[in-house]
């Protein structure tokens, strides 16, 4: 039986809840759309309407903002009494798909690019490939498109069949890359670039990937002063309003920081498709930007089912999870 069908009846403030939610991850998804039409494709963007420089590709933009938006209305509207609860577990498996593809793509990358770098350290790369090809490998402009792309296109199609997230495996892959580093330089006085950038890269993910999942099973840290001693309806009445105030919000300022122009801290990486300057290291530091993208947009849709289940907690509505969490904190 789904948490719906004994929930409390919906009210004005559960649909507007919904409604909101939706809007919030419509205009999300619209925001990232536009960034890659405009800064990718040289599509003009939507600000250029409100200068009086009307283009078509400007009005197809802001379509895509209407559609994503109105869409996220029509979605209530169609089914008016839909639980909060089960609203926060559609929303959980939005930002669970993304963080998983986002898991794979890393994995999958990581590994294969690694193997390049060494081989093209130890000038082995043209035996395998080709000298020709191994010589425009030399330069990410080919490289990536080459091989990140098919590599993070596999990722999302992986993450489409499976429905763990492997987040224990990335730990251990972080693990394992820096015992490797530790064996081959202490015994073999062996250690190259690439070596360091494969941990980085895995640990950027590992922590940035993980937020989302993490707030799920609210595993969090928290510097609680007066939370614990709140009953159920106002510990919900926190989280919702917290969602909005400081999750959404904070979620927001990163995209729109990182992403506004082509010179912005995730947008400019990206573009250069940007190398460390080691000269040997792996060709994956664009993709280290990207990362905070990635994390901006599961964590949105996170923080809005966290709204939903605040919202259904300040009502009162069955199957709140605080009362789980609660009897976790007593057992300790």
């Amino acid at each position: 039986m789904s948490t719906a069908d004994v929930a409390l009846p919906a009210t004005s403030r559960t649909r507007s809840a919904r409604m909101f939610a939706w809007i919030v991850i419509g205009a999300t998804f619209a925001y990232v759309i536009e960034n890659y039409l405009a800064f990718w494709q040289g599509w003009p963007g939507v600000t250029t309407l409100f200068s009086g420089d009307f283009s078509v590709l400007a009005l197809v933009q802001v379509l895509i903002y209407a559609v994503l938006i109105a869409g996220g209305v029509l979605l209530v509207q169609r089914a008016p009494d839909r639980g909060l609860r089960d609203e926060a577990e559609t929303m959980k498996w939005i930002a669970n798909f993304i963080v998983r593809a986002a898991f794979w793509m890393v994995m999958l990358i990581g590994i294969a690019d690694a193997v390049v770098s060494f081989l093209r350290v130890e000038e082995m790369l043209g035996d395998y490939i080709g000298a020709e090809m191994a010589g425009t490998w030399n330069f990410n402009s080919n490289r990536a498109p080459a091989l990140h792309l098919p590599l993070a296109g596999l990722a999302v199609v992986i993450a489409a069949f499976t429905r763990g997230i492997g987040f224990h495996w990335l730990a251990l892959l972080v693990v394992l890359a820096e015992l490797a580093i530790v064996l081959t330089r202490f015994i073999f006085s062996y250690e190259q670039a690439f070596m360091g950038d494969l941990v980085r890269f895995w640990y950027g993910a590992l922590f940035l990937f993980a937020s989302a999942y993490t707030l799920f099973e609210d595993g969090h840290v928290r510097v609680d002063v007066l939370y614990s001693g709140f009953r159920d309806k106002a510990k919900g009445r926190v989280n919702a309003l917290g969602a909005i105030i400081l999750g959404i919000v904070f979620c927001w300022v990163v995209l729109i920081m990182g992403m506004s122009t082509k010179s912005s801290l995730i947008n400019a990486p990206l573009l250069s498709l940007e190398v460390t300057q080691t000269g040997f290291g792996m060709f994956v530091k664009y993709l280290m930007a990207g990362f905070l993208g990635i994390f901006a947009v599961s964590m949105m849709v996170a923080f809005c089912a966290q709204l939903m289940d605040g919202v259904a907690d300040w009502r009162g509505d069955p199957g709140s999870h605080l009362h789980d969490h609660d009897d976790e904190l007593a057992g300790h």
